[in-house]
């Protein structure tokens, strides 16, 4: 750590007690479990704001997945579907992801290939920006399907 940190050896608790004082620092329990423990000198606040510093670093650097819904009735008719289709493709090339459901109310749980041909064609009319990761699936009186964004080149 620095230039008048102790020289590594064994050392009794009380004695490495005073070194960290003389240096005015902290002994942090490194090891417990090992025999016999391990500890270290250190000026431990400076250790948890460096650590802190480097949990917002990998916070600020990784990607934070945004999930938008588009919601599909079982019926629904071409006009809609196109509308809903833009709006898809504007949040995959975004880098979004979809989840694309169709909600089935009452007795329109009926038409159950219905809202899965829907889906599948929603997928199919897609494909150029994104891929399906999951197939349609049936949930209570939801039928579900994600599409995540294709990778650019």
């Amino acid at each position: 750590m620095g230039d008048n940190v102790a020289t590594p050896g064994i050392y009794s608790f009380r004695d490495a007690l005073i070194m960290a004082r003389e240096q005015s620092m902290d002994l942090v329990e490194i090891s417990p479990s090992a025999e016999p423990p391990v500890c270290r000198i250190i000026d431990y606040q400076k250790f948890l704001y460096l650590q802190k510093k480097k949990q917002k670093e990998i916070k600020a650097k990784s990607v934070k997945v945004v999930v938008k819904e588009i919601r599909f009735g079982p019926n629904t008719d071409d006009h809609d579907f196109q509308f809903k289709l833009r709006h898809a493709e504007k949040f995959l090339i975004e880098g979004s992801k979809v989840k694309a459901f169709v909600f089935f109310r009452g007795r329109s749980i009926l038409f159950k290939e219905q809202g899965e041909i829907l889906l599948l064609k929603f997928a199919q009319a897609l494909e150029e920006v994104g891929k399906v990761d999951q197939m349609p699936t049936l949930e209570g009186k939801r039928m579900t399907m994600f599409i995540s964004p294709k990778k650019k080149k």
